[in-house]
């Protein structure tokens, strides 16, 4: 999908469950979600990063880029203090060495050593291989389990899954438990038409709801639970 479609695709429908949404819209009709406001410095920053990349990951990003740019500034502060000369210099103060004292030990009986016969075993060892790991950001749903799940982003199938997947490595080298990316046309309980960044397998809602604090402090404040159902 081009630049112009993607524009198109963010600012028409609701970043969370992907319903149409008005220009002077505030909340999504389907979900409740506040929707992003199309009038300001944000979405203007927004419609760019969509001109260039192709995609956007949500108006967290500018609050990240301003924290991490003064975490960086705190950072260099921090070596330029640290650099300086010392203002005092230390005194090594050296112990004299303890005065040597002799030492009588009475020799030991000697006892034959006794051997035993080493045992050989004609059978070789048997070794059980490693299950291969999953890479990062690419946790598959469990096969015939439905349950609960934390939806941190929604991007319309039709652009592809290069957007996707990088919110998901990016998820999961934050932290985040079980990141993974679902095809919703597999899955009853979604919107057919998406390709859903997750994190977490829950069999409760509960369970699911007690993670959501975790999720937004890692930056993804438009995140909500959902039920994952064949």
């Amino acid at each position: 999908m081009k630049h112009g479609e993607a524009l198109t695709a963010l600012e028409t429908r609701c970043p969370r469950c992907g319903a149409a949404r008005e220009a002077n819209q505030e909340y999504c009709v389907e979900c409740g979600l506040r929707l992003p406001p199309l009038r300001g410095p944000i979405p203007a920053l927004r419609r760019r990063w969509v001109r260039r990349v192709g995609w956007y990951p949500g108006d967290w990003i500018w609050v990240s880029l301003v924290t991490f740019a003064v975490a960086a500034a705190g950072a260099a502060v921090a070596i330029a203090i640290g650099s300086g000369p010392s203002s005092a210099a230390g005194t090594t103060v050296v112990a004299p060495p303890p005065a040597s004292v002799p030492v009588t030990t009475a020799p030991l009986p000697t006892t034959p050593a006794q051997t035993t016969p080493a045992t050989t075993s004609s059978k070789p060892a048997k070794t059980t291989p490693s299950p291969p790991s999953t890479p990062v950001g690419h946790t598959p749903w469990p096969a015939n389990r439905n349950g609960w799940t934390i939806v941190l982003f929604s991007y319309p199938a039709s652009a592809g899954t290069g957007a996707p997947t990088a919110t998901a490595v990016r998820a999961a080298r934050d932290g985040l438990p079980q990141v993974g990316v679902l095809d919703s046309a597999q899955y009853s309980s979604l919107h057919p038409g998406y390709y859903v960044v997750f994190s977490g397998v829950y069999s409760t809602s509960s369970e699911a709801a007690a993670a959501l604090n975790t999720v937004h402090a890692a930056g993804f404040a438009s995140a909500y639970t959902r039920q994952i159902a064949r």
